[in-house]
């Protein structure tokens, strides 16, 4: 049988709370095994190379969303790239751009995305279910609908679709991609009572939809595959025609 084709792995370190340490490229070997992913290689790094190499991971199945970096110059997840789709077997490791770094190839999406749902409101404004009984049973939704939230409601936060935004890497107020989703999730549920007004006093500024190039970036690098281009065009119709 034939050897192992052997990995090169150039990964970006540097440890922002460790005083005087700076960024960079420390380059790890190791042997490909079959069907192997970048998060799987990271783990036989740290398990059997360097035991202070930091990224993070939850899933492992393209869930969660934790595993998100750089990859090549691409934004994308860790648990989900194959190394074999690398013909030379080097393969450049950085931390996703536009968050705040911890360390190596971790960073704090949490902060970002939490900020993100508070500016947007996610969660379903009726002033009427609020004061309804708790013992009254929810209205039956059409099948059509469900599914239509239920597509747009598969954002996992990643960052990748921030991290490939030209425009949120200029402007840090920019509510990005992922913020454009969870509206257009809420805007599709008939129980959430906001109006066009409403969304555009929410998103109808330069931060918001209108500050959007259309690179499309986030579409390109979402690893779930969501429909940024026709939500972010079908959003800024609704809100110009609300004006």
């Amino acid at each position: 049988m034939s050897s192992p084709r052997k990995l090169k792995l150039n990964v970006l370190r540097y440890d922002p709370r460790k005083e005087g340490d700076e960024p960079r490229m420390v380059t790890y070997e190791l042997d490909e095994a079959p069907s192997m992913t970048i998060f799987i290689a990271l783990n036989e790094i740290r398990r059997k190379q360097d035991s202070s190499l930091k990224f993070d991971f939850v899933c492992r199945a393209g869930i969660c969303g934790s595993c998100g970096m750089v990859i090549n110059g691409r934004p994308d997840l860790a648990c989900r790239t194959l190394t074999s789709q690398f013909e030379d077997g080097e393969i450049t490791l950085l931390p996703l751009p536009a968050f705040e770094l911890i360390g190596d190839l971790s960073v704090d999406t949490g902060k970002f995305m939490r900020a993100m749902s508070e500016r947007v409101e996610s969660w379903i404004h009726d002033e009427e279910a609020e004061r309804r009984e708790l013992t009254v049973l929810e209205e039956p939704m059409d099948p059509d609908t469900a599914d239509r939230i239920y597509e747009l409601d598969r954002c996992i936060e990643c960052g990748c679709c921030i991290s490939a935004c030209g425009t949120a890497r200029m402007r840090p107020a920019f509510l990005g991609a992922a913020g454009f989703m969870r509206v257009a999730r809420f805007e599709a549920d008939p129980r959430d009572k906001r109006t066009a007004e409403g969304w555009y006093d929410l998103l109808g500024d330069d931060d918001g939809i209108f500050g959007c190039m259309s690179l499309m970036g986030c579409e390109d690098h979402c690893p779930k595959d969501l429909p940024h281009q026709n939500r972010i065009a079908y959003m800024r119709r609704k809100l110009v025609q609300s004006r």
